[in-house]
């Protein structure tokens, strides 16, 4: 199922990806609701995926672009769905690239520091992540794989 902002939806054939799309204010507001996007979308996913890393995840990429991403300009989240697991990305209006995403930076974030762990963090706990340009600015995202059912947390 597709979903648009506009709350309509258009059902899709059983192979193809599930995917959501929101826009979010350019404000520390957005985090809480691009966590709970993520989580409820997660829900959808057949073999589940770690919903707390992916929450995690998206919450630092939120952040970053809220924090980093010049102008002031709506952010985008996009959450798709596939067998294998979910990609998040979050859309900004910024043409630059994020900081040291792909690649180790040449120093390690400062332990005294409250920032300068969330590209860290994204590196390390996805499958695979990396940003890409569009038309308005840049997608920055991640991946996760799916978790086996006997690996899931149960609640």
């Amino acid at each position: 199922m597709t979903c648009s902002m506009n709350g309509s939806a258009a059902l899709q054939e059983p192979s193809a990806p599930a995917s959501w799309r929101i826009a979010l204010p350019h404000t520390a507001a957005a985090v809480p609701v691009a966590r709970a996007l993520v989580r409820t979308a997660l829900t959808e996913l057949e073999h589940g995926a770690d919903c707390d890393t992916a929450e995690l995840l998206t919450a630092e990429l939120v952040a970053n672009a809220i924090e980093h991403a010049a102008g002031e300009g709506p952010i985008e989240l996009v959450v798709e769905l596939v067998p294998s697991g979910c990609k998040v990305e979050v859309h900004d209006p910024d043409p630059a690239p994020p900081g040291d995403l792909t690649a180790p930076g040449h120093l390690d974030p400062d332990p005294w520091q409250e920032h300068g762990r969330g590209l860290l963090l994204i590196r390390a706990l996805s499958s695979a992540c990396g940003h890409r340009p569009t038309d308005s600015g840049k997608a920055v995202w991640f991946r996760l794989p799916t978790v086996p059912p006997q690996r899931r947390r149960h609640a």
